[in-house]
């Protein structure tokens, strides 16, 4: 006890450089983990009924911070990524939202959008291009290359685009899931042509095998604690998916989409990160390998049927067997203590706001268009400023200004702004209402929405007012979810509430002790932990300080 004493004193005092002792083994791999939508209580919700050797793995053997919260105001997937993968704040890696206004062009801007690299095997087609470049900070796995001038090997996989290419950083290479195809892609940013490994294993199709197939408890009905939760109004009814179990997959040109808003795109997932794994010698390398997977399931049900719907627990059951599964591959091809597995989310989630109501709580929704089209607040301009076009659109958390109207009419920018914050926040169910004028000069306190919201703050990517929901309001709804034509979803994310900035931090293998860590940390910790680890330099915009109970092996 005295010694473990003296060496945490040590590594506080003197920082985290050498922290790892002399017997401590490099490890061969980093395999970093993101689940999407994985708020912070979901991994020990359903510990009861978990296996053996995934998530239970995590929780038994590994260093457990129960009490992780992202700091930043917009709880959106590429704001996380980017924050678990760079340790900086939105103002610093500059993805403020899963999409922005270009003030240049009035275009939106999707968060991974680059015109100069298309699909592989696709047309060039505008907006269908895609690249890190938008991401300001360099990652985790760029400083790790850099370390060693390319040693290092980066990977990532992930059925979103967004939760391969922002987690594979600018130095590595990313594969997404194509829900028009039900293949792995990737853009010529990474390579002219597929390996021949990623062909072979498209051309065998392993996403038809689900073709006329259910998805079905995995356990025994009578075990869960949503078995009376099957069919609620509000779960989104994509069909023939539909809302209760056994959930249809079909076999139209659907399908593919199906998979990847069910478990079916977390196995697939695991089956190419796999085969990824073995064809390019994953953790072999001259020197440390890095690796990463973002396991998307759980934020597409989530969005479908809610957190606490029967759909998410079975879904979280299954997340446990895959990551059981892959840590049994990692096992047998790189060791366990040749690995350093690092486990988080992106954000966390609400219920539903009828949920909510139902134990009492006053909650709601907005329209998907209330701050996109004509509605009260143009008419509150238009009898002020004689305008109802000063509002060009509402991305969020965002509205952003139409600047010509404004200029056209020779009114005063900070003037308007402040007029329509205020106006919004008249509205029932928003919070608060920041101004871009004030944030830009520094008007602002210490409190903890207006922090937020400064941390998620880029002078040129925001947009000109940053609104806050109420608690358990739903101020927007998924560009996807309208794609797929759905009239409503259950829940979405994307405040600076604590259900959606709660998430899990997981590091174990390589020797980190098992421990629970209940003190208040943040997903910026991440990346500075890691980059201690390794005895590299940290990323460009981390702000983050490295987590020193990482560095207390367990023979310590």
């Amino acid at each position: 006890m005295k010694y473990k004493l003296v060496t945490l004193l040590l590594i506080t005092a003197f920082g985290f450089s050498h922290a790892q002792d002399s017997e401590s083994i490099r490890p061969k791999l980093v395999l970093q983990i993101t689940v999407d939508q994985f708020r912070g209580d979901l991994p020990t919700r359903f510990l009861d009924r978990l296996g053996e050797g995934g998530l239970r793995y995590l929780i038994e053997n590994g260093t457990y911070y129960s009490n992780a919260h992202y700091r930043h105001a917009n709880t959106e997937t590429a704001v996380g990524h980017a924050t678990l993968f760079t340790g900086a704040d939105p103002s610093r890696h500059g993805l403020v939202g899963n999409n922005w206004i270009d003030p240049s062009t009035g275009d939106v801007v999707y968060n991974t959008e680059d015109a100069r690299y298309h699909i592989i095997g696709k047309d060039q087609k505008p907006h269908n291009g895609v690249s890190p470049n938008n991401i300001l900070s360099t990652t985790i796995g760029d400083e790790l290359v850099i370390s060693n001038a390319g040693q290092s090997r980066v990977f990532s996989v992930s059925v979103k685009d967004r939760g391969a290419i922002i987690p594979g950083g600018h130095a590595g290479k990313a594969f997404w899931y194509s829900k028009s195809s039900g293949k792995f892609v990737t853009s010529t940013y990474y390579y002219d042509e597929y390996p021949q490994w990623a062909q072979d294993w498209n051309d065998s199709g392993p996403a038809d095998q689900y073709r006329g197939k259910t998805w079905d408890l995995i356990q025994d009905p009578s075990t869960y604690y949503a078995k009376d939760l099957d069919d609620r109004p509000y779960e989104a009814d994509f069909q023939p998916l539909g809302k209760t179990f056994p959930h249809q997959y079909g076999d139209d040109k659907y399908l593919y989409t199906r998979l990847s808003l069910s478990p079916a795109g977390d196995e697939l997932t695991l089956d190419f990160a796999k085969t990824l794994m073995k064809n390019e010698n994953v953790g072999h390398g001259v020197n440390t390998d890095f690796l990463a997977i973002s396991f998307s399931s759980t934020d597409y049900i989530g969005h479908l049927f809610g957190p606490s719907s029967l759909e998410t627990e079975d879904n979280i059951l299954r997340l446990d067997r895959n990551l059981a599964d892959l840590f049994s591959y990692v096992d047998k091809t790189v060791g366990l203590k040749n690995t350093l597995i690092v486990l988080s989310a992106d954000h966390g989630a609400p219920e539903a706001p009828e949920y909510m109501t139902e134990i009492g709580m006053e909650a709601g929704r907005f329209d998907f268009t209330y701050f996109r089209e004509q509605g009260p607040l143009n008419e509150i301009l238009m009898e002020r400023y004689g305008r109802d076009d000063l509002i060009a659109t509402h991305s969020h958390p965002y509205l952003y200004l139409n600047m010509a109207a404004i200029a056209e009419a020779k009114l005063d920018l900070e003037e308007v702004e402040n007029f329509i914050a205020d106006e919004v926040m008249k509205i029932p169910g928003i919070a608060y209402a920041q101004t871009k004028s004030d944030l830009l000069e520094g008007r602002i306190s210490n409190a903890p929405l207006q922090v937020q919201i400064r941390r998620n703050f880029h002078p040129v990517r925001s947009g000109n007012i940053h609104m806050i929901q109420e608690q358990y309001w739903f101020l927007h709804s998924t560009d996807e979810g309208q794609k797929m034509g759905l009239e409503g979803i259950a829940a979405i994310h994307g405040s600076p509430w604590a259900y959606d900035t709660y998430v899990p931090i997981f590091f174990a293998g390589n020797g980190i002790k098992a421990q629970t860590i209940t003190r208040r940390v943040s997903p910026t910790d991440i990346a500075p932990t890691i980059s201690n680890y390794l005895n590299i330099k940290f990323p460009s915009g981390s702000i983050g300080n490295p987590l020193k109970e990482v560095f207390i092996k367990e023979n310590n």
